[in-house]
């Protein structure tokens, strides 16, 4: 399969990793919850995770990339005080300021 598409994500916090089974038909998911997450990754998208944090979905169809990309990032979006979570590579965050004194 020939990747046209790409879409990469990094998960940002103390703790939190991905990895996938050696097929890349699984994601698993540590982000902080009892439980570990799993993904099923569709036919048309193949997920890299190359090191604990930064993932990469790859495929031929955009759609379908970055719809599960987007089903990736609902699973722990990134909190405006902190910023931990998963987003895009590029995706620029505004923080909110926090209590004042």
């Amino acid at each position: 399969m020939e990747a046209k598409f790409f879409c990469f994500l990094e998960i940002i916090g103390v703790g939190y990793k991905a990895s996938t089974n050696p097929q890349g038909s699984i994601l698993y998911l540590k982000l902080g919850f009892s439980h570990e997450i799993r993904l099923q990754v569709t036919s048309s998208v193949r997920v890299f995770c190359f090191k604990p944090n930064p993932i990469c979905c790859t495929g031929i169809d955009h759609q379908k990339v970055t719809q599960f990309a987007a089903s990736v990032k609902s699973c722990k979006p990134p909190e405006v005080y902190k910023g931990k979570g998963i987003q895009y590579r590029n995706e620029i965050l505004h923080k909110k300021q926090g209590k004042n004194k």
